[in-house]
């Protein structure tokens, strides 16, 4: 097989291309701009493009397959030449349905917990021995690729994003994956610049779960209102599986799960992250992980990149980072470390980055969802909301959107920097929560140095 990537340096596609070459397919790509870590693990096999930008010259008749990437735009001149001699294009979603068809898929689902309740269930089947192909959204410890696609797995474990498949596909990426087993973690608006209203991003689940393929199931958190609304409705003949929170405790700040008379010691914590594991445990169970099984594998799990990540601590200071970006997410994660060490301050700082982050009209949404935090900061830069070509927003706009008196608003990535590393972090944890990086903070060095001042 003959293979081009059409924009291949991005996270995804990037991993794509890595993942048919090792399943022996010829695999070229082009991009306008590749970078790290893409672009050095694209070179160690010789996918590296030999020079950046779109060349109609690397569309020709003997290629079996076109992926096109989400970078790319509808006139990209390689897709207009592909199109025009008629060659087979696939959106990333759809490739990978095309290369899992004939397997047992299991798609998670959600707007939270997505890639954490993926990662859950991969640690698990790897604990255990069994094979299985997978395409997940963050690089996992013990995992070459963040996805593999191989000709023996007979199951396929599929994180299911609600976002759209391709420049010339406008349908959300879960809707093309069919699963035998879906899990729904939670629904919470997002994507406003795709999905304008919160009815019309809900529907959007709704379809999924009539997506399932018959006789499948459906696991959904039944503590989701609008979660339990889309599971309850689903179709008749889909064996339908709530779950909640465990029974838990926490113990010198170690979270246990309650099964019968045992314990059982995990790595992760925060009641969202007691629920994915609920979530993974039943989805584990419809593809013949057994409780015990289950259970054996999760006490090693410790965690996904980037969710709720432990960068540095010492006796009396922990310092996480976390992807959370969302009000949802804020929220969870936030009351995750407060509850998890009740007798230390938290300061939680997040970042306004994504495109619904910065919308005025979203802000709204902030209220309270870093109340918890005995001290809660926003960052913006006025710069990316430039750059996405929104309405500008003030200071004042955002600390009034979020509420409380304990949020302080920056839009200097040094200045921030510079006030972080003043403070006194004894009895006190630091939780950094963005899908950026706060314009070039080098979350371990930041670790470091206010795990040393202690």
């Amino acid at each position: 097989m003959n293979i081009h990537l059409i924009a291949i340096g991005g996270s995804a596609m990037h991993n794509m291309a890595l993942a048919m070459h090792k399943k022996g397919y010829h695999v070229t790509g082009s991009d306008d701009e590749i970078f790290e870590p893409s672009k050095s693990r694209l070179a160690k096999l010789n996918l590296l493009p030999a020079k950046e930008g779109w060349d109609v010259n690397n569309i020709h008749a003997g290629l079996d397959a076109i992926i096109l990437g989400m970078h790319a735009c509808a006139d990209n001149p390689e897709l207009l030449k592909a199109q025009e001699l008629g060659l087979k294009i696939y959106s990333y979603p759809e490739y990978i349905y095309e290369q899992t068809k004939d397997k047992l898929r299991v798609v998670v689902g959600g707007s939270h917990g997505k890639t954490t309740i993926t990662a859950m269930i991969l640690h698990v089947l790897h604990f255990n021995n069994v094979d299985c192909d997978y395409m997940v959204g963050a690089q996992l410890a013990g995992f070459d690729t963040m996805v593999k696609l191989s000709k023996e797995a007979k199951i396929a474990i599929i994180e299911g994003d609600e976002y759209l498949s391709s420049p010339i596909d406008r349908r959300p990426k879960f809707h093309l994956y069919k699963p035998n087993v879906a899990i729904l973690s939670g629904i919470a608006w997002d994507h406003i610049n795709v999905f304008p209203t919160f009815e019309n991003y809900v529907e959007q689940f709704t379809i999924f779960t009539n997506l399932i393929e018959p006789d499948g199931s459906l696991v959904y958190c039944e503590l989701d209102p609008e979660v339990k609304k889309v599971g309850e409705a689903a179709r008749a003949d889909i064996k339908k599986l709530p779950y909640g929170i465990p029974a838990n405790s926490i113990e010198n700040g170690v979270s246990f799960l309650h099964v019968g008379t045992k314990k059982i010691p995990l790595s992760v914590f925060g009641d969202h992250n007691l629920m994915n594991v609920n979530g993974a445990r039943l989805v584990c169970n419809q593809i013949g992980i057994s409780d015990e099984q289950f259970y054996e594998a999760i006490q090693s799990f410790s965690g996904a990149s980037k969710r709720l990540e432990l960068v540095a601590k010492n006796e009396t200071t922990a310092v996480y980072k976390d992807f959370a970006h969302s009000p949802s997410k804020l929220k969870a994660t936030t009351q995750a470390v407060k509850k998890q060490f009740p007798d230390r301050k938290l300061i939680a700082c997040m970042e306004l980055h994504t495109f619904s982050s910065l919308t005025e009209n979203f802000l709204k949404e902030y209220n309270d969802s870093m109340a918890l935090a005995d001290e809660a900061i926003v960052y913006f830069n006025p710069h990316t909301i430039e750059h996405k070509k929104l309405k500008p927003i003030t200071v004042e706009q955002v600390k009034q959107a979020f509420g409380g008196n304990n949020i302080v608003v920056f839009t200097d990535s040094k200045a921030l920097l510079e006030e972080l590393l003043k403070k006194d972090f004894t009895n006190k944890n630091l939780l950094m929560m963005s899908s950026g990086n706060f314009d070039g903070i080098d979350f371990k060095e930041l670790g470091e140095k206010i795990i040393d001042k202690g």
